[in-house]
């Protein structure tokens, strides 16, 4: 296994279930960097929301991922692994892949995509309560526009990671993603209950 892939709207918090299996001894970290990350204080002490490298349009890379499915297996895993030059595991994580999660489970099917939901109001509310066009990395404004685009964008994402999602049990919690990734668990001070998140996460 290559790549963990991970799909999730924004506002979704998705990068809290990345972070909390990021630190896994099985995780190639070398996308990190202090210019890849954003802290806020959307829970009342400032927090490291987001770490690692982003793919989107618009965003450092994964510019072409809304189209991903016209470019070669060899072109996207050139531009998976841009970011990265470690050993391990690459976590790779794009707004985007929820509309191309069978084509990613076609061409990498040894590879894992987690599905991180939570409700399309719920979503838009917190990516705003957590900075909006405001955070700096990674930046939303050249593909997500507006309040008005983010919110259907939002939409349409969660509406085909629930498609997707189909027949797939729910996980309680990091430790378990880690055992059904089948990647070694994170320290436990990175524990995270997600019903206590109020988010819901599955792997297909």
């Amino acid at each position: 296994m290559k790549y963990i892939f991970m799909a999730g709207a924004p506002g979704s918090k998705w990068s809290s279930v990345a972070k909390n299996i990021y630190f896994s001894s099985s995780i190639d970290r070398s996308d990190a960097s202090a210019a890849r990350e954003y802290w806020h204080s959307a829970w009342g002490e400032p927090q490291l929301m987001h770490l690692g490298a982003y793919f989107d349009p618009g965003m450092e890379f994964g510019g072409f991922f809304d189209r991903l499915s016209d470019y070669s297996k060899e072109e996207c895993e050139a531009e998976f692994d841009r970011p990265f030059s470690g050993e391990g595991v690459r976590i790779v994580k794009s707004h985007v892949f929820a509309h191309h999660i069978d084509f990613l489970k076609k061409h990498w099917p040894d590879s894992p995509v987690i599905l991180v939901h939570r409700c399309d109001d719920a979503c838009l509310g917190w990516w705003v309560k957590c900075g909006h066009f405001n955070i700096t990395y990674p930046k939303y404004e050249q593909y997500y526009v507006d309040l008005r685009h983010m919110a259907r964008i939002i939409a349409d994402q969660n509406r085909d990671i629930m498609a997707a999602w189909k027949g797939s049990y729910y996980i309680g919690d990091n430790l378990t993603l880690a055992r059904t990734l089948g990647i070694e668990p994170p320290p436990m001070e990175y524990y995270q209950s997600y019903k206590k998140s109020d988010i819901e996460v599955t792997v297909v």
